[in-house]
């Protein structure tokens, strides 16, 4: 089986990527950090190929996933992993180019990684487009409104996509992952409940993959947390969020 995993050089990228290495299957693997992907390169079992370049530029995105077809045949998964965080504000103007990158890092790339392997799948009627949210984007959250609004986007894009895939063999997954130990919660400053290793985070979402589960928030804890908020009335749901911790913006 063959697997393109875009923000491979670390987190959750690296954590899926190990997690399949480790089971046998062929990757693609897309970052910007082309160091980091050759030293993980170096610890998986098996023949892979990695591709540096910023998941930004459509074009360099398209020809990877052409040569991965092109070397492999087939493409069975593919995995949109790529993604940022900042603390944002509407109010200071400099956070616009922040607002901007998140939202072509988490949305327009994840539209960018899929578009070359749809033809192919519906051709065969399989294959599996994965998209990896987060519960960050179940509701806004203050200082955090790029971030939350991107994860957002990419919830309802999927959506959108697995109803059109559907009718013709290939499936939509989406991964809302809560608190997973990586580089990107690293340095924020508030609890984090149920938070969780990226090896076991892995291994969760490539049996949600695997079964082809239409939505899944991961750990199912925070599964039960999204749900709570969902329902919430604004006038308690404000009474709750708008005191809680903001991400740091970036300087």
């Amino acid at each position: 089986m063959a697997v393109f995993i875009t923000g491979a050089s670390s987190g959750l990228g690296a954590a899926l990527a190990r997690h399949y290495a480790a089971a046998g299957h062929t990757l693609g693997l897309v970052a910007r950090r082309t160091d980091r992907l050759e030293a993980l390169l170096r610890e998986l079992p098996g023949e892979h190929t990695i591709y540096g370049l910023d998941v930004r530029d459509r074009s360099a995105l398209h020809d990877a996933a052409r040569t991965f077809m092109q070397s492999v045949g087939p493409v069975d998964i593919v995995i949109a992993c790529a993604g940022i965080s900042a603390g944002t504000l509407t109010e200071e103007r400099d956070d616009f180019g922040v607002f901007s990158d998140i939202f072509q890092t988490n949305v327009l790339a994840t539209v960018s990684t899929f578009e070359p392997f749809i033809a192919a799948m519906i051709l065969r009627g399989q294959g599996t487009l994965v998209g990896i949210a987060s519960v960050a984007g179940i509701r806004g959250l203050p200082g955090a409104g790029a971030y939350s609004a991107s994860k957002s986007a990419v919830i309802t894009y999927c959506e959108s996509l697995r109803l059109e895939l559907k009718p013709r063999g290939v499936a939509v997954v989406t991964i809302s992952p809560g608190y997973i130990r990586t580089e990107m919660t690293a340095n924020n400053s508030y609890s984090m409940p149920f938070l969780m290793e990226p090896q076991a985070f892995a291994q969760c979402a490539a049996a949600c993959i695997a079964r082809r589960v239409s939505y899944q928030v991961i750990p199912w804890q925070m599964g039960i947390v999204a749900k709570v908020m969902r329902l919430l009335p604004n006038w308690l749901y404000d009474r709750l969020a708008i005191t809680a911790p903001r991400k740091p913006r970036r300087h």
